[in-house]
């Protein structure tokens, strides 16, 4: 029962903290865009049918049934098609689900197509919302880098969020390390790529368990270097086979001197990660090195904060490849759901997927509470990553999308002034209605796959 209720905290830790960064993520769009003075009639969490809302001022606030994204709701959007048109209303999206105000449309001609028939839609909708006196108080009408920052300030908030929690994950709590004190002493000596790893009598006694080095030992010095870290004294061990050294220790409060021999060994080659090297066949690769037999223990060190933008820097990084190499990593999750093959583990996954994982890691009680908490830390931070990243996308109905049309609009006026040219206006974003109907759809599959993928084919924690 214990393990079921840990494993439901740990989905409730993650639809909570998803929860909150959409408002914040949306309160990054609603404070510039007030402070610019554009009217915002609708300031909502998630989408579907309203189960709360107060409205304060001129703006609606509430939560919507399906917690899955949130958005404003701003004035003139969209610029008018015409002279003297009236300004349209839309808004920002969260997690690339945009609602807004429904209205009827009427007087559609039978000959209009079906893309001219949704820009009309997007230019008439929700034109009852616009005030009359406020006609100035439109986002159309802001120069360029008003529109930017506005538009910006979602993304830049979930980067401030990330910051944030990855402070607290490395700064406060602390990254699970190897330490100098010795968690196990191995008995005998056995190949890493040994058929058995149980001692034999034809094996001989590990180094450190003839030198009498013991579990709970920590070890302070190797060959009359001060020891600090597990890096360093691996270093000093591998290159020391058949040699003497001095090992000193601290055992219950006090320095214990011992002598030991690194043995020449085979073992497994692995990376900064601690993961084991393979050639491009997949075999793991191992080297002889000079073997003690001792295996640390793992503490939760804390990291500077000058860690914590490396760490920030590292992800978003990740998050752009993902997204640049998306359709071919969508094609392996396809595989994996269809085939035998494991969900590569790096690979895309829905919200589904991290609550999944969320679960796994708050029920494991094989690693301590306070690890477990800064995985869940990690998760979250990890998503506002992952959302500032796919929200800059340069494709509507995603913020960057918006923005490359305010930097298109300033560009084409930079070159009509340079060139004494007449003012071109305001880019009509409206006729990309249609593209942005595929985009809606596109996700909404990929959404879908991930769903499904994520619930009989998961990625599993560890």
């Amino acid at each position: 029962m214990e393990t079921v209720l840990l494993y439901v905290l740990g989905i409730v830790v993650v639809v909570v903290g998803i929860a909150l960064s959409i408002a914040l993520h949306e309160l990054g769009h609603l404070v510039p865009a007030k402070l610019f003075k554009v009217r915002v009639g609708q300031y909502m969490i998630g989408f579907g049918p309203t189960i709360f809302s107060r409205k304060r001022g001129e703006t609606e606030y509430g939560i919507k049934a399906i917690p899955l994204g949130g958005y404003i709701s701003m004035a003139g959007m969209y610029p008018p098609a015409r002279k003297g048109e009236p300004s349209r209303t839309s808004g920002t999206d969260a997690f690339a689900i945009e609602s807004e105000y429904e209205t009827e449309s009427a007087g559609r001609s039978a000959s209009t197509g079906f893309f001219q028939a949704m820009v009309q839609d997007a230019r008439t909708q929700s034109e009852d919302t616009i005030e009359a006196g406020h006609e100035d108080r439109v986002f159309y009408k802001l120069s360029v880098w008003k529109r930017v920052i506005i538009m910006l300030g979602g993304p830049a908030m979930n980067v401030v969020i990330a910051i944030v929690l990855f402070a607290i994950v490395l700064s406060g709590i602390g990254t699970p390390g190897y330490s100098t004190t010795i968690s196990s002493v191995s008995a005998c000596v056995i190949p890493a790529a040994g058929t058995s790893q149980k001692c034999t009598a034809s094996d001989p006694v590990a180094p450190a368990a003839a030198a009498g080095i013991k579990p709970g030992d920590s070890i302070v010095s190797i060959d009359g270097t001060a020891v600090t870290s597990w890096a360093q004294e691996t270093a000093i061990i591998k290159r020391s086979a058949g040699k003497d050294l001095a090992v000193v220790v601290e055992r219950g409060g006090r320095n214990v001197s011992l002598t030991a021999s690194p043995i020449a060994s085979k073992r497994y080659v692995v990376d900064a990660t601690g993961k084991v090297v393979t050639n491009s066949a997949g075999t793991e690769q191992t080297r002889t090195v000079g073997f003690l037999g001792i295996v640390p223990s793992v503490t939760l060190q804390k990291q500077p904060l000058t860690a914590v933008f490396p760490a920030v820097g590292s992800t978003i990084a990740a998050d752009a490849r993902l997204i640049a190499n998306l359709p071919s990593k969508l094609y392996g999750v396809v595989q994996a759901l269809a085939g035998t093959e494991k969900r590569d583990a790096n690979g895309p996954m829905s919200v589904v997927g991290a609550g999944r994982i969320a679960g796994e890691i708050a029920s494991t009680t094989r690693i301590p509470f306070a690890e477990r908490f800064s995985y869940l830390l990690g998760i979250l931070a990890s998503l506002n990553i992952a959302l500032f990243a796919f929200n800059l996308i340069p494709l509507l109905p995603l913020d960057g999308g918006h923005v490359a049309g305010a930097l298109w609009e300033g560009i084409r006026r930079f070159f009509a002034k340079l060139f004494k040219r007449k003012d071109p206006g305001p880019v009509d974003i409206a006729k990309l209605v249609p593209l942005t109907f595929a985009v809606v759809i596109l996700l909404g599959a990929m959404s879908a796959l991930l769903i499904v993928a994520d619930i009989f084919k998961p990625v599993a924690f560890g």
